[in-house]
This record gives C-alpha cells, sequence and structure tokens, in this order.
C-alpha cells in the first residue's frame, strides 16, 4: 500500500538537516542535489549515500526518551558496522523534529534493511551530488 500523498508531500517537503563539524548545519532537500559540505564526505564521488531515523517506527508517535534509545541502537549498529555517522534532525513544518543520521557510503540495501529493521516507512537517499529522493519502504 503507498502513502497517503499528504504524508509523502509532508516528507518530500522536510528539511533534512546534518550537523557540520566547523559548526551549523547543511540541509538535505529532496529533489535537490547533495550539499556541497556533504559531497565531500563520500569516499567517492559517485558513492551512495542514506538518511535515517529509527524515531517514531511507522509513523506512530512514541514518547522521546523511547524515541532516544531506539535512535542509540541504530547509531551503535552502524557504528558496529563500521559506518561513518553524522548527527541530523528532521524538521518538518509546525513543531515535528526527529533526530537522524546521515551515513555517508552505505549500500542503499544496507539502508533500507536497517530502515525496516527499525520500522520506518521511508528513507531519504541518493548517490554522489545526484538529487536526494524520498524511498519508500512499503
Amino acid at each position: 500500500m503507498p502513502l497517503p500523498e499528504s504524508i509523502r508531500r509532508a516528507w518530500s517537503e522536510t528539511d533534512y538537516r546534518v550537523r557540520l563539524a566547523a559548526g551549523g548545519f547543511t540541509s538535505i532537500r529532496c529533489g535537490q542535489a547533495l550539499p556541497a559540505p556533504l559531497v565531500r564526505l563520500l569516499s567517492r564521488p559517485d558513492a551512495p549515500w542514506g538518511f535515517i531515523t529509527a524515531w517514531n517506527p511507522a509513523s506512530v508517535l512514541l514518547p522521546p526518551a523511547t524515541n532516544r534509545v531506539r535512535q542509540r541502537r541504530l547509531r551503535d549498529e552502524l557504528k558496529a558496522d563500521r559506518y561513518c555517522i553524522y548527527c541530523g534532525t528532521g524538521v518538518g513544518t509546525g513543531d515535528w523534529r526527529e533526530r537522524s543520521l546521515f551515513v555517508p557510503d552505505i549500500n542503499h540495501a544496507k539502508l533500507d534493511d536497517m530502515a525496516r529493521q527499525f520500522g520506518q516507512l521511508s528513507v531519504v537517499r541518493g548517490v554522489g551530488d545526484g538529487p536526494a529522493e524520498l524511498h519508500e519502504l512499503m
């Protein structure tokens, strides 16, 4: 079953922010090229990347404490698999926020598997400096 159009539109319009080591952040936007500061984190120009969260599985709101535990598990699993990770936040309309991770050099099949493991309905992903896409997992 595909995502309802209202959810797809909201997620497509979300500002996917990634914290930069030098301070501040840069934003990933669906349909737009990956920002240069994030391209520089890739191991090669055509490397895959992903933006993933463990918060609110299947779009069901969970208590912040539960979401933080889930996010730590996701982070720890990615680190155990030797991925570099960068903290991020999905910022939607109103006061909606979800802690997330930008993962350079992650194979899309692995990204999708991790997202499904954590109950997510979609991820944002791309290749190199190409456009970010909202990839549905349903």
